[in-house]
């Protein structure tokens, strides 16, 4: 027996050695340093910061009232939250079953007989056994099971992150997206109006001898223009209303918005340091717990391999009709049994391999998702800081064509100019104010993707 317990120590501490005990620790090989590109140098990773905007409550981030209210909104009503919040539900389920599986299985089995012989009298027989099951996990089947489960409800734990920062931020892009449009409707609105006025203006001038026909036919031309482009912008915006509808799981109506001009946003991004975004961002996250999950399989992949013990047993009574027979003295029976593989038609070997194979196919899998969340957050720094720059030659553009138009109407008065040069320099004008407008966007989109690329919102 003295020998018995030797040999299945000398096992257990051999088995450990292969990793069948041993729990999931990051590989050394995945690598995070210089995945952020600095925005202005060519070549230069950027310089990292402890400070990580990622880190931010997202209504420090989006300040708007009104879209705070979308949000929560959202977050409370969408149906891929919802569903997110299922699955984590369901994966606590597996995971405690997991847990159980160290306890014994007990089952009641009631049978019942009825004999006869020779014509005679039936006799009726009862037995009433309750029959007990324990596997020993000796050589960590149970055990790598268990953290495997356990890494799956850790994934679908980041899964509802990743569900929930998507839901913020998309909000957020939509609801700047119609912010926007809003902008864009009031500036074509009110060039509409002018081509109006400059058309009736040319109409006159015309009936005066100061234009001919075709002056006034190119501004009915060019109204007419500005008129369909205002229809599409007004028909953008009902697209839009009714998306952001249906992100808040409601049927497509109007949304209560603010305006682009009163948005304030945070001047200085920061990405922080590029190990945070192993931590904090829920893709990359659910890359691991998925590299984990098939760690814990190639571990009961090669537990398969070794014996498994299983202790059973079954107790209870036996009656004869409705009396107990003995009924001081339960009925019981014990059963060991040890069960090693020998040959399984090489089954046991190649799922050993397909398990490695997948577990390097998740490793990879899980450097790349690492790389990618650096391209985003790359991506967005350069966004930010090109449209931070472009804004400021749009606004010395709006400026200067400003005064073009009010330069050109005064030579227009003194006949140094034609209706035509107004007309151009109206038009180079709205152009100007539109560019101005949608690069503004894109600084805040790029404030929105560069919050997402770094994992916030996150609860």
């Amino acid at each position: 027996m003295k020998k018995q317990i030797i040999l299945t120590m000398c096992a257990a501490a051999a088995l450990s050695s292969c990793h069948i005990y041993k729990a999931y620790d990051r590989p050394d090989t995945i690598d995070a340093s210089g995945i952020y590109r600095d925005p202005v140098a060519a070549n230069d990773t950027l310089v990292s910061d402890t400070t990580n905007m990622g880190n931010l409550p997202w209504k420090e981030v989006f300040k708007d009232a009104k879209l705070q209210a979308l949000i929560e909104e959202g977050l409370q009503n969408n149906v891929d939250m919802q569903a997110a919040v299922l699955r984590v539900k369901e994966a606590k389920v597996m995971l405690t079953s997991a847990r159980l599986s160290y306890l014994p299985s007990i089952n009641l089995a009631p049978q019942g007989t009825m004999t006869t012989m020779g014509g005679g009298d039936m006799v009726k027989a009862y037995q009433l056994p309750v029959a007990a099951s324990w596997e020993i996990d000796l050589f960590g089947k149970i055990l790598n099971a268990k953290r495997g489960q356990q890494a799956v409800f850790l994934q679908s734990q980041y899964a509802q992150q990743a569900v929930r920062s998507q839901i913020i931020c998309g909000i957020a892009n939509v609801y700047y997206t119609l912010l926007m449009l809003d902008r864009q409707v009031e500036i074509t609105t009110e060039t509409a109006a002018i081509y109006k006025e400059n058309v009736r203006a040319m109409e006159a001038m015309k009936l005066a001898g100061y234009v001919n026909e075709a002056a006034v036919t190119q501004m009915r031309a060019a109204s007419h223009q500005v008129e369909a482009s205002l229809l599409d912008l007004k028909r953008q915006v009902r697209e839009t209303e009714n998306s952001l509808a249906v992100l808040l799981a409601k049927a497509p109506q109007a949304i209560e918005r603010g305006k682009l001009a009163d948005q304030v946003m945070p001047e200085e991004l920061t990405a922080g340091v590029p190990l945070q975004l192993l931590e904090n961002r829920p893709d990359v996250k659910i890359a691991e717990m998925t590299l984990a999950s098939a760690y814990y399989t190639t571990n009961q992949a090669r537990s398969a391999f070794y014996p498994s013990i299983t202790i059973g047993g079954t107790a209870g009574w036996t009656f004869d009709e409705s009396t107990p027979i003995n009924p001081a003295q339960f009925m019981f029976q014990a059963l060991a049994s040890l069960t090693q593989p020998i040959f399984n038609h090489g089954k046991l070997v190649a799922n050993l391999k397909v398990s490695k194979a997948e577990e390097e196919i998740a490793r990879m899998n899980y450097q790349q998702t690492i790389l990618e969340a650096g391209q985003e957050v790359s991506n967005a720094l350069c966004l930010y800081e090109t449209v931070d720059k472009k804004l400021i030659e749009d606004r010395g553009r709006v400026e200067q064509l400003e005064k073009a138009v009010t330069y050109t109407k005064a030579l227009f008065q003194s006949a140094e100019a034609t209706y035509l040069e107004i007309l151009t320099a109206q038009q180079n004008l709205l152009s100007a104010e539109l560019t101005e407008v949608s690069d503004n966007f894109q600084r805040i989109q790029a404030v929105i993707n560069l919050y997402s690329a770094l994992g916030g919102g996150r609860e």
